[in-house]
């Protein structure tokens, strides 16, 4: 990508970093590892991020500013170190032009790659067209750094239907999810022909980024529903230490994490010779599962400590399991307590979410807390925005979400109220955009 047309916020952006990375002087018309290497970024790769060896391993002040590259075997933002804010979007395409959708795609790819590095969405920035026409960036992020932006792509079953000659390309583990007990889904929440997830360090950054791209897809696509997220509810590397959710526990403990390259080509990564999920062209690639989950806060906050931390099977302040010591002992559910039940009830969320318990499954969770304001009634609309990343949602998640909707007895507390799922296709190679595979 030539860095031609950088403005100000990529300058403003690198601060003292070019210093500290102790570059001085980069042409014009450097590409994109060059741009990130002035910006005295430490990340060169998901495996680098993972702590592959030879890697280097960013100062905390650097890593929340530094630019996550574009491009690679992967997408960023699926095993990147989760950020703290999201803004997720989900979209119809509007046109029935497949060369419309394209062009698009094309163009999202140029704008991301941008954006990533800290730049404006396109060359003219802020003033590009002259006073007389709308400026090619909307600028609420101008002088910001990259902050660790990543955007992702996915592409909704919707997509592939009659309107763009996509038919054949479908997978067939790419369907909508099957209605579970107890799910109250609202439509206004639910589906989409696409989704963008953008994940950084400052939320104006990554709404930004999001904003820019709908902007861009004027005419071609149009919102369907959004998601902001604050507070990651699971960490993606063994560098992150486990955050909490609303309900104030520990969240994904025993999450896939970056540093687990087996695990994750197991459970994670679409391969090659799989046509079920895309074989050749989604190779590399991914399944989202987005699910909006409400949460009675109102109501757990009444609840009693014990009971709260036998429903989750974990204690609250240490995060262990249940008749252990420390958040990273292993789950005994054969383990007794003192009344001579097991010290993990039989119904505990960890029991039932346990891959003993589901002939091996595991998922790469990604998700976000929310609060979006008051329901009327005086409750606060806040939650879980579930996000999570898997080989297959039919053969994974869809088997998980029916043991935890049969029995779980977390499920008096809270409700799904939105859902999606999407194939996220593999990172780019030098010169490749997002639509080039799709329509090949």
């Amino acid at each position: 990508m030539s860095t031609e047309g950088l403005s100000r916020r990529r300058l403003l952006g690198t601060g003292g970093t070019a210093a500290v990375a102790g570059v001085a002087g980069v042409a014009v018309g450097a590409t994109t590892a060059g741009a990130l290497a002035l910006r005295g970024n430490a990340v060169t790769d998901d495996s680098a991020a993972a702590g592959a060896p030879g890697a280097t391993t960013p100062s905390p002040a650097l890593a929340l500013d530094a630019a996550i590259p574009f491009r690679g075997v992967h997408q960023a933002g699926i095993v990147t170190p989760a950020q703290d804010r999201l803004h997720f979007v989900a979209l119809d395409v509007v046109t029935k032009d497949p060369a419309q959708l394209r062009g698009l795609l094309e163009a999202w790819t140029r704008a991301a790659e941008r954006m990533t590095v800290g730049a404006e969405a396109a060359p003219g920035g802020l003033v590009g067209g002259g006073p007389n026409r709308a400026p090619e960036d909307t600028g609420e992020a101008y002088g910001l750094p990259a902050s660790g932006l990543t955007i992702t792509i996915g592409y909704g079953p919707s997509l592939f239907d009659e309107r763009f000659g996509l038919a054949a390309k479908k997978p067939a583990a790419l369907k909508e999810l099957p209605a579970f007990a107890g799910d109250q889904l609202d439509p206004r929440r639910t589906g989409g022909d696409l989704c963008i997830q953008a994940c950084a360090n400052d939320p104006q950054v990554a709404v930004h980024a999001v904003r820019n791209l709908i902007r861009l897809g004027f005419g071609v696509v149009a919102v369907r529903w959004s998601q902001l997220g604050f507070g990651r509810t699971s960490s993606t590397s063994t560098a992150q230490a486990t955050p909490r959710n609303l309900f104030g526990f520990k969240d994904g403990t025993n999450n896939l994490k970056a540093e687990q390259p087996e695990d994750l080509a197991q459970h994670v990564w679409v391969a090659k010779d799989d046509e079920r999920t895309g074989g050749a062209w989604m190779a590399g690639g991914s399944y989202l599962v987005a699910r909006r989950i409400r949460m009675h806060i109102e109501v757990w906050d009444r609840t009693p400590l014990q009971e709260q931390e036998d429903i989750i099977g974990r204690d609250k302040k240490e995060g262990a399991p249940l008749g252990q010591a420390k958040e990273f002992d292993a789950l005994d559910f054969a383990k007794k307590g003192p009344d001579g039940a097991t010290a993990i009830p039989v119904d505990a969320h960890v029991r039932l979410a346990h891959a003993s318990r589901l002939g091996g499954i595991r998922i790469l969770r990604r998700g976000y807390n929310f609060t979006d304001g008051s329901d009327g009634v005086g409750h606060l609309d806040a939650g879980l925005f579930f996000l999570a990343f898997m080989r297959d949602p039919e053969k994974q998640f869809v088997p998980m979400q029916r043991a935890l909707a049969k029995a779980d007895v977390l499920n008096e507390y809270i409700e799904h109220n939105g859902s999606a799922v999407f194939a996220c296709p593999p990172g780019l190679a030098e010169g490749e955009h997002w639509g080039q595979a799709l329509f090949a």
